[in-house]
């Protein structure tokens, strides 16, 4: 019998005050200064738990719960999606994700009427090429929006199946119970793409073999053309289309010479699990993280992660916790980056079924920038993930 739980763990997002919170009977989450957290709700196939502490000035990354119907169809598939979109350069990349990418992932399902991995890629391709359209549209006025890009990792629960989406170094960790021990083993089930990870830099250095600078170490980190540590992304259009990577774009973005062919790329790696009866990881490792939460009340759970993580990261800089939670955002960044916790634990009774079950939709988004839809936020010149 699998005990299931899940934790999607990530460096990510602020809470905002016109956050969108939609779940029929379920509220939303409370504010605490920095924090934001929702310690229970429930999903079609068990409960979750989620938490947020900002440390940038600008928060740059969103984050959605979506359960129920997982097409435009009323007859399925049911399921749970879960969105983690870690930002950088700006907020617009995991905005327009957050906003975009489950809605081209009913499309992908209702036109293709299933669930698959096929279908999962086209929503991410979907989502590329929609942002890809503003870029274009915007760069004769706000030509720095080449520059903004997002790390996108979802997790997708329908039919007792577990698809596993990833762009980027987010990570997604599953505890799995050892019956003959008891034990709880952390998982890791998604695949980073970060220079610093060696596999990674041979890839690039596979698909970019006349380039010898594809990856270069910058004090002490291992940065695609010295500028991004990440590999994979949606946006980052100036390392992906070389007629954004000219003026007016800043100087510190362009290179020196003209590529050929995309740098970075907007393919997602995805797995799958069957399932039967910049952040937080800086601070806490997958087998600790599962830990906690196995020994711990589920109620809450995800808060009490980002607590030990900001506890470490108090550590780490020989101070006080409860001195480190005075620190106000922007200075906060010196300390620790943006942390989300999302925590998605599944009963192992709904799962096989889960496609089925026909239930309200729940829907909640935390995180973002307090600006009106349709609008940029100014530009912040920290740079790239």
């Amino acid at each position: 019998m699998l005990s299931g739980l899940m934790n999607f763990l990530r460096s990510c997002f602020r809470p905002r005050s016109d956050r969108y919170v939609h779940a029929g009977s379920d509220s939303g989450g409370r504010q605490d200064g920095l924090l934001w957290y929702k310690d229970l709700g429930q999903h079609l196939v068990g409960e979750f738990s989620m938490a947020v502490v900002q440390a940038n000035a600008l928060i740059e990354d969103h984050s959605q719960i979506e359960s129920g119907c997982l097409s435009l169809h009323e007859s399925g598939p049911y399921g749970t999606f879960v969105g983690i979109y870690d930002g950088h350069g700006g907020p617009e990349t995991s905005r327009y994700v957050v906003d975009n990418l489950f809605q081209h992932l009913k499309m992908s399902t209702s036109e293709n009427q299933s669930l698959s991995v096929d279908v999962i890629r086209k929503a991410y391709q979907a989502t590329e090429e929609g942002f890809l359209s503003i870029v274009t549209q915007l760069w004769p006025t706000r030509p720095q929006i080449a520059a903004v890009g997002s790390c996108c990792l979802t997790s997708i629960i329908s039919g007792g199946t577990l698809y596993i989406a990833n762009l980027g170094d987010s990570r997604a960790v599953l505890g799995r119970a050892v019956k003959a021990t008891g034990e709880v083993l952390a998982i890791q089930l998604s695949t980073e793409h970060n220079a610093c990870i060696e596999s990674i830099r041979q890839e690039l250095h596979s698909t970019h073999p006349d380039d010898p600078h594809i990856v270069v170490l910058k004090h002490n980190v291992w940065r695609v053309k010295g500028l991004i540590q990440i590999s994979r992304s949606i946006g980052d259009v100036y390392l992906k289309k070389p007629e954004f990577n000219r003026e007016p774009l800043y100087a510190k973005f362009r290179l020196r010479e003209p590529f050929k062919r995309p740098i970075l790329s907007a393919e997602p790696s995805i797995s799958v699990h069957q399932l039967q009866s910049h952040g937080l990881w800086e601070h806490i490792g997958n087998q600790e993280a599962v830990d906690i939460v196995q020994n711990h009340p589920r109620n809450g759970i995800a808060r009490r992660l980002v607590k030990a993580a900001l506890q470490e990261a108090a550590k780490k800089r020989e101070m006080r916790y409860s001195d480190l939670k005075k620190i106000d955002r922007g200075v906060r960044r010196h300390f620790h980056d943006d942390i989300t916790v999302i925590v998605v634990f599944l009963d192992s009774n709904l799962v096989s079924r889960a496609s089925l079950i026909k239930s309200p939709n729940v829907s909640v988004r935390a995180g973002g920038v307090n600006l009106r839809p349709n609008t940029l936020a100014p530009y912040c010149a920290n740079g790239t993930t």
